[in-house]
């Protein structure tokens, strides 16, 4: 009787992997090389569709409010030159001495006006006082003058607004040009005489 050989097996070094037969693939992923499935696919897909309906209702919300503030600032806009008549008016029967109740009635409609477009967003801009702002102030004209620093507001003739943090409309106001030359001296100039003399009269003629 022939006697069986025994093969023993080859040991396997150490830091050597394993056939690639003997690695279990993991419950439910795809095998090595293969394309995504039908599943992966529409899952992409859905967060796709998902990222895009986002910025579709970020960019509705965004335009919406954008027409709102466009109609808000036309309507103040329109309301403006009637708003002006009246704290025209006001002023006007004030200083003309106007029926004393006919004038605080019309006082208090107009603070309500005024308390109605405080609370959509206009807010009146300071200026009497302050250094001529190009961005925010109109000059109509500028006057000479002894109080006031120059380029400084002096009068303000038509109010400026703000409507929130936007410029509506820029205030009108007369600049201050610094205090007023002296006349110059020349050839021609008329002396002025004292002023404890007065100027000789012409002698009257012999009759």
């Amino acid at each position: 009787m022939k006697e069986k050989k025994h093969v023993h097996p080859k040991p396997t070094l150490a830091g050597e992997s394993k056939p690639a037969a003997e690695a279990a693939p993991a419950p439910g992923a795809a095998p090595a090389g293969s394309a995504p499935s039908e599943v992966d696919a529409l899952k992409d897909r859905l967060l796709r569709l998902q990222a895009d309906f986002d910025n579709y209702r970020k960019r509705l919300a965004r335009e919406r409010a954008e027409e709102q503030q466009q109609a808000a600032e036309r309507l103040i806009l329109a309301l403006l030159p009637a708003l002006d008549h009246f704290e025209l008016g006001l002023r006007n029967a004030q200083a003309h001495g106007g029926d004393a109740t006919l004038v605080e009635g019309f006082r208090m409609i107009y603070q309500q006006l005024v308390e109605t477009l405080k609370q959509a967003g206009l807010t009146p801009l300071a200026v009497e006082g302050l250094l001529f702002n190009p961005h925010e102030h109109e000059a109509v004209t500028s006057m000479p003058s002894e109080e006031h620093p120059t380029d400084t507001v002096m009068t303000e003739v038509r109010r400026g607004y703000r409507l929130g943090a936007k410029l509506l409309r820029p205030a009108q106001v007369i600049v201050a040009g610094g205090p007023q030359p002296a006349p110059a001296a020349g050839p021609d100039a008329v002396p002025t005489p004292p002023a404890d003399q007065s100027p000789a009269l012409p002698e009257e003629s012999a009759v």
